[in-house]
């Protein structure tokens, strides 16, 4: 059985020309005894809820995945996918890309990010078990990971939280074969694994990993285990190649047609390539087939509390959304963007039983925890807030595994300026196509004397530059509420919160059914029916645009705003809308306290834009506006020159 996983893996890669068969040949036997004893799983669907979750976090050995989906019976991988690994039609991608229903968990391959997927996987079962009931949530994750997973630093961010919040129901695998591309990895590490992992409050076994009593064993007693276990298998890349197994060039090449033969030959395998024997197929297959029969007797108590779990995962935040836009009009007062969330948070937080938040240390200025938030603890899973730690890139690739387990929308808080820290797990998030919110405060040189080091620049522009990412920028209260809704309604893409320190003025002050955020870009204000001006503007600097709109109508340069909350959702709107927003003036003028790079693709040649492409300044943040020259004065003097001409 065993056998079959390294020959599909290895005349795979071979006949791609491209991939990595030592690990799927290393960890052969670790994963065969895990799918025949101890995973629970039914390939007719992937979807059960109650599955154990498979996360492949050394994405590199995709073909280990490939090779048991294949081999256990989803419709998902057929052999022709194999034969045709890393070919653009195939779902053997060079790297896990996740697909919905198809038993790819989650989009692996950056190291390390799968082992915190995995911790959100297993965080979102014991939040599941505990509000819905162990009889109908009771399953566990196991996540396969390599010395290149744990190198990364996310490993230790995740780990050191799964340790902390004690998640029993959480297994690792650990490949340890001692190698990685460059060679041995005594290269660069000189780890002692046990005693890292037992900091951070982990159980670890160490075994043979080629053995199969003692894989039987480790994982027979990691069942019942009291926190998050580890078993290190020491194994042999490239296990069963007589000239590579062990070495480097077993790890990220093909074996070379001479070797398969030779490999072939050691295994005692006398067939053709991609050939599996019927005996050993139907043996997998009949392994899938168990999962079939336990679900069965699983839906039998599921059945007696469907209304109730569909009652669970049920959203509606309509009412919610009408009640906050009906209580900013009327306040109508100024108001920080970050204080506008922590408002539609509280009462979104009221009526949601799937809205999980959190925030990496930072709870009281990002505004994300409110009175009716419950703290999610060590082995107390009763609630709906997690405490992340000074864990940014951790805490973003959680959110991954929360939302990827079932129907959970987990929100997250940091500093604008971190989100680099975070970029990896969101561009995840945006590729599998998840609703993932991040609520990033302190949103440019407005957060003031904290500085340079603190005060983003060229972020905004780099988050907008991610395919499938709605990044908002919110001009006031009304419109912090309205991206808050649409982050809540489009499920298959996350979404950006990019909220300021400072407060800001009220730019709307009547009552709409209608989303204006959600066209991306809208009017605000017009001096004059006849206008020689477009002023475009994002999140604070709304409030500065429309400052300087009415000072040019006083000097009869008359103009009109618009508020950019998200330039994603602008660009997809129809050619007459956007005409109908930029082409109406020759002249056009963006205004942001960030990069202007973003920018030109709206104000054009002829245009011009105000912003900040120099790292900011430690002062009181009226004095670095100033300082910066984003001031109406400066505005209005330099447009007055510019129209002159």
């Amino acid at each position: 059985m065993s056998n079959s996983i390294r020959v599909l893996s290895m005349d795979a890669v071979q006949k791609a020309n491209s991939g990595h068969p030592g690990m799927p040949m290393g960890m052969a036997d670790v994963s065969t005894i895990l799918f025949k004893y101890f995973l629970k799983f039914n390939p007719k669907n992937p979807n059960w809820i109650n599955r154990d979750r498979f996360v492949l976090s050394a994405g590199h050995g995709s073909m280990l995945l490939y090779s048991l989906l294949y081999l256990t019976g989803y419709k998902s991988v057929k052999l022709n996918d194999i034969k045709n690994f890393r070919q653009i039609k195939s779902i053997c991608a060079g790297h896990p890309e996740y697909v919905e229903n198809s038993g790819i968990e989650t989009t692996t391959g950056p190291l390390g990010q799968g082992i915190s997927n995995a911790v959100g996987f297993a965080l979102a079962e014991e939040i599941l078990k505990k509000k819905i009931g162990k009889d109908i949530i009771n399953h566990k994750t196991y996540v396969i990971a390599g010395d290149g997973c744990l190198m990364e630093g996310i490993s230790h961010e995740a780990m050191s939280l799964a340790g902390h919040l004690k998640l029993k129901n959480l297994i690792m695998l650990f490949d340890n074969n001692s190698i990685s591309i460059d060679g041995p990895t005594s290269l660069a590490v000189s780890d002692n694994f046990k005693k890292r992992f037992e900091s951070y409050g982990w159980d670890y076994l160490e075994i043979d990993g080629h053995k199969e009593k003692e894989i039987y064993k480790a994982l027979k007693k990691v069942q019942n285990a009291e926190k998050p276990s580890v078993i290190s298998c020491k194994t042999k890349i490239g296990y069963g190649s007589p000239n590579k197994s062990g070495k480097a060039s077993s790890h990220g090449s093909p074996l070379g047609t001479e070797e398969i033969e030779l490999v072939r030959r050691e295994l005692g395998w006398n067939y053709k390539p991609f050939e599996i024997p019927k005996n050993i197929l139907k043996i997998w297959r009949d392994i899938g087939g168990k999962g079939e029969k336990i679900e069965n007797r699983w839906n039998k108590i599921y059945r007696k509390k469907k209304s109730k779990i569909n009652k669970f995962f049920k959203n509606d935040f309509t009412k919610s959304m009408v009640n906050e836009k009906k209580i900013a009009l009327k306040d109508n007062k100024s108001l920080a963007s970050r204080k506008s969330s922590e408002s539609i948070i509280s009462s979104l937080v009221e009526k949601s039983n799937t809205l999980i938040g959190g925030s990496a240390d930072l709870a009281g200025s990002n505004n994300t925890k409110t009175k009716h938030h419950k703290i999610i603890k060590p082995g107390n899973f009763d609630g709906n807030y997690i405490h992340y730690g000074v864990r940014e890139h951790a805490m973003c690739g959680i959110m991954n595994g929360l939302s990827l387990h079932s129907k959970f929308i987990p929100y997250g808080g940091t500093f604008l300026i971190f989100s680099d820290y975070c970029k990896p797990s969101i561009r995840l998030a945006a590729m599998m196509k998840q609703q993932v919110i991040y609520v990033m405060t302190h949103d440019s040189i407005g957060l003031g004397e904290d500085g340079p080091t603190h005060q983003p620049i060229e972020q905004l522009s780099g988050l907008r530059s991610i395919p499938n990412l709605n990044v908002f920028r919110p001009a006031d209260r009304l419109e912090t509420i309205e991206c808050w809704e649409h982050a809540l309604k489009i499920n298959k893409t996350p979404s950006v919160l990019s909220l300021t320190r400072q407060n800001l003025n009220p730019i709307r002050n009547k009552y709409s059914n209608t989303n204006k955020c959600s066209l991306g870009a809208y009017e605000v204000l017009r001096t004059n029916k006849k206008i020689k001006l477009t002023i475009l503007a994002s999140g604070s600097e709304v409030n500065l645009a429309v400052e300087a709109s009415h000072k040019l109508a006083k000097e009869r340069i008359y103009s009109k705003v618009i508020s950019v909350p998200c330039m994603e959702l602008f660009d997809s709107q129809p050619v007459n809308y956007k005409n109908k927003i930029l082409n109406e003036t020759k002249l056009k003028i963006s205004i942001e306290a960030g990069s202007s790079d973003c920018w030109k693709k709206y104000v054009g040649d002829f245009g011009i834009t105000f912003g900040i492409n120099a790292f900011g300044k430690s002062a009181p943040y009226k004095d670095i506006y100033k300082y910066f020259r984003l001031i109406s004065s400066n505005i209005v003097g330099k447009l007055k020159k510019e129209i002159k001409k």
